[in-house]
C-alpha cells in the first residue's frame, strides 16, 4: 500500500530529525513524535490485518489521529527552534493525510 510506504518513509524523517534535539528532549517531544510516527504506519498494517472493514476503518482513524498529532508537535519542535525548515515533513504528512481519506472513503464505500 503506497499510504504504508508514505508512512514508513515519515518515521524514517522523524527519527533522523530529533536525532538534533537536545538531550533535554530525548524523553519528552522527540519520543513523543517518534511514537506518533510510528503509530501511522503500524495502525495501517494492523487494520488491514484485521477481518472486517470495520475493524480496518477503526484503525485507520487512530492512524489519521496519530497523523494530526505528529502534525502539530513537527510545528512545535519548528517553534522551538529545533527544526529550521519542516516543509518536507509537512508535504509528506498532508499526502499521507489524503491518501488516507481516501482510503477510508473506499472502505466505507464497500460496506
Amino acid at each position: 500500500m503506497k499510504v504504508w510506504q508514505l508512512a514508513m518513509d515519515l518515521v524514517t524523517d522523524v527519527y533522523a530529525i530529533t536525532k538534533l534535539f537536545p538531550d533535554s528532549e530525548k524523553f519528552g517531544l522527540a519520543s513523543q513524535m517518534q511514537r506518533a510516527a510510528v503509530s501511522v504506519p503500524s495502525n495501517i498494517a494492523e487494520g488491514a490485518g484485521r477481518e472486517s472493514d470495520a475493524d480496518f476503518m477503526r484503525f485507520l482513524v487512530i492512524a489519521r489521529g496519530s497523523l494530526s498529532e505528529l502534525e502539530t508537535q513537527v510545528l512545535i519542535s519548528q517553534r522551538l527552534g529545533y527544526v529550521d525548515d519542516v516543509n518536507e515533513q509537512l508535504d509528506r504528512i498532508r499526502e499521507i493525510f489524503k491518501l488516507l481519506k481516501g482510503l477510508i472513503r473506499k472502505v466505507k464505500s464497500s460496506d
